[in-house]
């Protein structure tokens, strides 16, 4: 596996002109935020995900973490690369100051977050899914669970994972068994959990799980669940962690990538029951939930920028060295799927980054106006961000191991790892099926409807007379939706939610090309972006029939029939 360098300077364009950095820096609470300090977070997350994160990535994969005696021991060197995370103050970055954090934009987390799932985004699915946890309890938890439980997570001093998943239960959230008594001031917990990423651990002393379960009063379905904080070890008064709670590893699953990253079956209340603690309101569970998952799909919606970055390195760095008959760079084959990568991920980074500035907008801004249009884009662009993004990086993990030929299928190069770690980003969080589902489902009809429509007239607004036919063609698409039954609306959304991504993408891309001629980071905008309309976003658009033919484009075919 070759080394990982830091794009800082794609970074830096994108920051510059598309998430207009500069303006995220003068809201309200963000003044911190300067050119300097900016660049400085920059410069020091590159060192770290260049010198400590990525070689372990490699390593991660061959050694993979073990459960011994009831532990999860993760490889080689993990604990150590965390430390210097946690110490770096990384963790705290975006929270805010009274809890330990830094309070900088969520737009730098992102651009900081990119480098981190490029360099080893197995050892960051742990502070990715704290980070989710942080905002559940901002949002959520009382002042006693802020400054027991919150504090100690954004110092990086405990960790969290998100526990949702049981054998019966995925999607179908409210199919699940888990149950919570309550006992006085808390709760005991019985039930098991599936698929809890970094449910156990060796970083730290503690760890919080935030498990969904059922009261035996609540309402059916989903409209019971309530939330609870698990600690492995339960709290004591002065907030260290004492004895052992109910709760144990069973097993950890055998994966097809992401070997570093334990995903633990966990048992909770086997004797006495787990004593876990309300999060929120009793059968408001899913409330608290939503919260701390909105938030992990726009992370792994970054995952698929990260690991594409890297996967888009490995093949570059390959095509330069690899002779056959002449180094393969140069041929032409080679150097289209080459090609293909840098455009896609530019068009990525510009929309993790697009979309992130927005988060900063909605929760800074001074105007209530602008803070709730922007968490209407905000809720608009999250399934577009999860799902587009990880479908491409399907594609880029798969490309750059079709540029090593032979030797891509060989694991010693590295670039399998690359394409079996991206494998599951499209199931995280929501498959991308639901994220789908949710874009033209609840998001084309929350506020009478005109959260597309708002967004498309940005777009037009600012794209190319070639461009604004392609946003057109979006909103015609978008149109004949809202007619839809519920049949042919689940058989348009996959489809029109890769048409949406691609123009998305190809308006960004020349937004950025336009400032190429005054910023010479972004010398290859142009090209890229023209590459990206000719290749990417004339097939996406393509998908207009399939998209407005509905349930049709099954025929008299299909697993129904």
């Amino acid at each position: 596996m070759t080394a990982y360098e830091p794009p800082i300077d794609d970074i830096r364009f994108v920051l510059k002109h598309i998430a207009r950095m500069d303006d995220v820096a003068a809201l309200p609470g963000l003044e911190a935020a300067s050119e300097d300090v900016v660049e400085a977070v920059l410069e020091e997350a590159a060192k770290l995900a260049r010198n400590v994160w990525a070689p372990l990535n490699a390593v991660g994969d061959r050694q993979g973490s073990k459960l011994e005696n009831g532990r999860v021991r993760t490889p080689e060197g993990f604990i150590d690369a965390y430390r210097q995370f946690a110490e770096g103050g990384w963790m705290g970055l975006v929270f805010p100051e009274e809890h330990g954090g830094q309070g900088l934009p969520w737009t730098l987390s992102t651009a900081v977050g990119e480098m981190w799932n490029a360099a080893n985004m197995t050892l960051y699915l742990c502070p990715l899914l704290t980070q989710a946890a942080c905002e559940a309890l901002l949002h959520h938890g009382t002042d006693e669970q802020k400054s027991t439980c919150l504090d100690r997570l954004i110092s990086g001093e405990w960790t969290a994972a998100m526990c949702l998943t049981e054998p019966q239960a995925g999607t179908d959230v409210g199919a699940l068994r888990t149950r919570a008594e309550r006992h006085g001031d808390h709760y005991r917990i019985r039930g098991q959990k599936i698929f809890i990423t970094f449910g156990d651990q060796d970083f730290t002393d503690n760890i919080l799980h935030l498990v969904l379960a059922r009261l035996p009063d609540a309402p059916p379905g989903t409209k019971g669940l309530s939330l609870f904080i698990v600690p492995k070890f339960l709290i004591d008064s002065d907030g260290k962690p004492g004895r052992r709670n109910d709760m144990r590893v069973l097993k950890l699953e055998e994966k097809l990538g992401i070997h570093a990253s334990p995903t633990c079956v966990m048992s909770y209340g086997e004797d006495d029951g787990a004593i876990g603690y309300l999060l929120g309101e009793e059968n408001a569970g899913m409330r608290c939930m939503f919260t701390m998952m909105n938030n992990a799909r726009l992370g792994v919606g970054l995952e698929g920028l990260g690991i594409s970055e890297r996967a888009y390195q490995q093949a570059l760095a390959y095509a330069h060295d690899r002779v056959q008959g002449r180094p393969i760079i140069e041929h032409g084959d080679v150097r289209r799927m080459l090609t293909h990568m840098r455009a896609v991920i530019a068009a990525m980074r510009a929309l993790c980054l697009y979309a992130s500035s927005h988060v900063d907008r909605s929760i800074r801004h001074g105007d209530e106006a602008v803070r709730k249009h922007a968490a209407n884009r905000v809720a608009l662009l999250t399934p577009i961000v999860k799902a587009w993004c990880t479908d491409r990086a399907q594609e880029i993990a798969s490309m750059a191991l079709q540029v090593h030929g032979g030797m891509g299928f060989i694991e010693e190069t590295g670039a399998a790892q690359h394409y079996r770690d991206a494998r599951i980003t499209p199931i995280y969080e929501g498959t991308n099926g639901i994220q789908a589902m949710d874009l033209i489902g609840r998001k084309l009809t929350m506020e009478d409807g005109r959260l597309p429509y708002d967004l498309l007239d940005e777009l037009a607004s600012q794209a190319s007379e070639e461009l604004q036919a392609a946003v057109a063609t979006v909103r015609e698409a978008t149109d004949r939706i809202r007619r839809f039954d519920a049949a042919d609306r689940a058989a348009a959304a996959r489809p029109y939610l890769e048409m949406f991504g691609a123009v998305l993408g190809a308006v960004l891309l020349e937004e950025g090309a336009r400032h190429a001629a005054h910023d010479s980071r972004g010398a290859e905008w142009p090209g890229l972006s023209r590459f990206f309309n000719l290749t990417i976003l004339a097939p996406a658009l393509a998908l207009y029939d399939t998209v407005i033919a509905g349930a049709g484009v099954f025929g008299d075919v299909g697993p129904t029939t």
